[in-house]
Parts: structure tokens; sequence; C-alpha cells
């Protein structure tokens, strides 16, 4: 599972006449606040209707849950996807179905409904109740690591999502080299933000030498432009995707820093064949991944920037 999560939910939890007191409902959305500015999305069902419904005041909407979702769309954090059944919804329950059916198409962490709605629908893994997400698989569910194998297939797993959907993306790894056999799969990890309207702000941080102790050696800047541009430069092209690359005099730690969240890499983005070789990779907190986005801001000089191109 992703450590980026995303969920859809009911508009019923936004109902101020779903809880038994407004103060009730303020401590609900307290809750869902902590994750889904920190660690998840929300699912705009139907092409937008589901969003658009909060734009009325058919419904008495409760002021937090709209103030959570006036920060999300502010974030980055709410998800637009396709119809997932043919009529639109008309209560409720119709919601829930809708997004149990988008889920099947493209799954979903959870789906967070009221007891009424949950009772109807009838018990499922993926839904959870608003009033008991403590013991609700969909929410406990959630890990802050991730153990997954050296290979593509589970990185590409990890950071679909990410890609999908986020505005700016930072791969940082001192030793990343198109040229080597090890980073091959970076651009196939790259490529997934391909074909987006905007097209995302890319960036690869790494150092200007390659090896380390008496076997270090400095690789001057023409050659780390020919290694980029003959390894990237035709698929970046046809992907409508540019590629920023900063050649950095040092630094050593491992990051995916992005405008939805930043995840230290304890082994970087090297892949191997080997079935055995296990990473782990941890989610870090909104001050952490600010604060290693401007370390690797070339205003900062916390690091000196030896090169800087884009590619294609």
């Amino acid at each position: 599972m992703s450590l980026l999560y995303e969920y859809a939910l009911t508009p019923d939890v936004f109902d101020v006449s779903s809880y038994s007191h407004e103060e009730v409902g303020t401590a609900r959305f307290e809750h869902l606040k902590e994750v889904f500015l920190q660690e998840a999305l929300l699912r705009n069902l139907r092409a937008g209707e589901w969003l658009s419904l909060f734009r009325n005041n058919e419904r008495p909407w409760h002021k937090r849950g709209i103030e959570l979702l006036k920060k999300m769309a502010k974030q980055n954090r709410i998800r637009l996807v396709e119809k997932a059944l043919q009529n639109p919804p008309t209560s409720d329950v119709d919601w829930c179905r809708e997004a149990l059916a988008s889920h099947r198409l493209n799954p979903l962490t959870g789906v967070i409904s009221t007891a009424m709605v949950v009772n109807d629908v009838g018990p499922k893994p993926i839904l959870g109740r608003i009033d008991r997400l403590g013991s609700s698989n969909c929410w406990t569910c959630r890990n802050s690591s991730v153990r997954l194998l050296r290979c593509r297939a589970n990185y590409e797993d990890q950071i679909r999502l990410i890609m999908q959907c986020a505005n700016s993306v930072m791969l940082i790894d001192p030793h990343l080299d198109p040229s080597q056999t090890r980073y091959r799969d970076v651009l196939p990890l790259l490529l997934l933000a391909g074909n987006r309207q905007p097209a995302p702000l890319l960036e690869v941080h790494r150092v200007i030498y390659v090896s380390s102790g008496r076997n270090r050696q400095l690789i001057n800047s023409a050659e780390w432009e020919d290694r980029f541009r003959n390894a990237w430069s035709n698929r970046l092209s046809a992907a409508g995707l540019k590629v920023e690359i900063f050649i950095w005099d040092d630094h050593h730690d491992s990051y995916l820093i992005t405008d939805l969240i930043g995840i230290e890499m304890g082994n970087g983005y090297d892949t191997t064949s080997n079935p055995n070789e296990i990473t782990t990779w941890s989610r870090i907190s909104r001050k952490d991944r600010d604060d290693i986005q401007r370390e690797f801001d070339p205003a900062c000089n916390r690091h000196t920037l030896r090169h800087r191109f884009v590619i294609p």
C-alpha cells in the first residue's frame, strides 16, 4: 500500500444533522484533518459532481467540514475522477455505491460514511464509519513506513498515485546516474507523471562525483549533461515532460519530496534483480519535508550548486 492514501467520503459525513451535537462533528473533522492534510487525498467523484454538492446550501453543511475541503483544495489534495456508475446519485447511499464502484475501477484506501449508510450498504472491508474509524480497517491500515523489494514494480506501486497528482516532485539521490544499469528504472518512475496538463515540475538532485574515498572522481558538467540527455531526452519529450537536473558539491541522503508527501528512501532509487533485497521507505513530517526542500534550493546555500540544466 502506498504511503499516500486516498479516501472517498459520502456527503452525509459533512451534514451537521448526522451528529448528535455540532461539537461531535467538530471532533470528527479534527480527527480527519490530522490525516488528510498530511498523508491523504480525497476523491472527487463523478468528474467533480461530488464537490459541487457543497457549493449550495441545500443541506446544513458542517463549517469545519467545509473548512477542511477548502484547505485540501488549496493543497492540491482533492483528486478528480471519472464517473463509475451510469446513473447519478440521488442519496447518500447512492454516493456510497458510486464510491465503491470507483474503488473497483481504481483502488481506494477507504470509503468513509455514517452509520446509517453503512448499515444500508452492508459491511465491507473498504467501508468505514465516521464514528468508529479507530476500529475500521480502512483507517487503521495506515503506516508511517513500508518495506518493499528493490524492484521497479514495487517502486511504481508506491509512487504511482504521487506522480499522477503532485504538482512538484524532487528526486534526491546522491548517486543517481542514468548511465548505470542499477538506475535504469528511474525514468519509468518519472514517466508516471506523463501527459498531464499542466505538466508537474520535476527535479533530480545528485552530487558531482562518483565513487568515494580514494576512488572518488569528479565528473565535468558536460559529461553529466550527456549522460542524462542520452538516457532520458527522447522518452521525456514524448511524454510531454521536462526535468531539471541539479548537480551539487555533496549531499548524502535520498528522498522523494513533493507538494503532497515527503519520503525518506533508505537505499535511494536504484533497483536490483535480487529478490532478497528489501529496502524501507518512511514518510516524513511536513516540517521536515519543507526543510529538505529548502536545503536543495540554490538560494539557500546549504550546499554548493555546481551545475544545473533542463532536459530534454
